[in-house]
């Protein structure tokens, strides 16, 4: 259950998802031990006395095309099989959005073939193209094979890409799911943040994310795209309460990466971190971020 001071709606969509996922997933307990670059183990397959630990990723999709523009979903699948974590934050995920990822519930479709748990948390979503058919959403969602306890969609400031005329508003896709590891609740949340040069929403953002991250409780991880390097100065008041699992690595763009805009970032006083790590990808225009996480209960 979750450890929120006021109760969250799991919309039916994420039951429906988390039950089929509960009959696709093996058990937590039963999975097998993840490797790391550095050849130890990781993952929630091992034990370790300082903690439970927790292999997470955050990974920006490119709406399933990949540094060559080609929609690809096989191509991200096995990208994403090959990172072996736990939890795994994405961005820029098409549900029904339109030709581009071939009117695909993207979201739906990696969860099944990774037979793992899913919440999408849409930032758009407008009607269907025809009467009766699915609504066209674009937005983040969490792939989890720990069994999702709870979920919401929190809005978050954002400048609309789709109004002509935008002015900082709230809007949804700052998603947050609980997931139980061993019995321990854990919080995961994934934003994307604004991609414009101007950091002014982005400094918006960030004061709605440490607002709505400070009403819960326990280890809570932070996982997105955030469109700023570590040092920018609107990031800064994140690392109050946050701390960074640095790769060591340029994330973007995914040939020659010259930035590290995509982060993995945990609770200081409930989660340490092991390792983090880059790997090498074209299956999207970003690289991914993976870090192996000890949680305190």
């Amino acid at each position: 259950m979750s450890l929120r001071r006021r109760p969250s709606r799991v919309p039916q969509l994420l039951l429906a998802a988390s039950l089929l996922g509960a009959l696709l997933a093996p058990p937590a307990a039963a999975a097998s031990a993840h490797r790391s670059p550095s050849g130890e183990p990781g993952g929630t397959g091992g034990t370790d006395a300082r903690g439970l630990p927790l292999r997470v990723a955050t990974y920006n999709i490119h709406a399933g095309a990949g540094m060559d523009g080609v929609f690809d979903l096989n191509r991200q699948t096995a990208e994403l099989r090959s990172l072996e974590a736990d939890v795994i934050g994405l961005q820029e995920v098409d549900r029904h959005w339109g030709s581009r990822s071939e009117w695909r519930d993207l979201a739906g479709e990696l969860a099944r073939r990774l037979r793992m748990h899913v919440s999408f948390a849409p930032i758009y979503s407008l009607d269907p193209a025809e009467p009766g058919g699915p609504r066209a959403e674009y937005g983040v969602a969490v792939l989890s094979r720990h069994r999702i306890v709870s979920a919401e969609n929190h809005e978050i400031t954002r400048l609309s890409t789709q109004d002509p005329n935008p002015v900082p508003a709230p809007a949804p896709g700052f998603g947050e799911v609980v997931v139980r590891v061993r019995g321990l609740p854990v919080h995961v949340y994934v934003t994307h943040l604004d991609y414009r040069p101007d950091p002014a929403v982005r400094v918006a953002q960030v004061a709605d994310t440490r607002r709505i991250m400070a009403e819960d409780r326990g280890p809570k991880i932070l996982l997105g795209d955030f469109n700023a390097e570590p040092n920018a100065p609107e990031l800064a008041p994140l690392w109050g309460e946050l701390a960074d699992a640095d790769p060591g690595a340029p994330t973007f763009p995914a040939q020659d990466p010259v930035k590290r805009i995509d982060f993995v970032t945990v609770s200081k006083n409930r989660i340490g971190v092991r390792r983090a790590w880059v790997p090498e990808s074209l299956a999207s225009d970003h690289r991914a971020v993976v870090a192996d996480l000890l949680l305190r209960g």
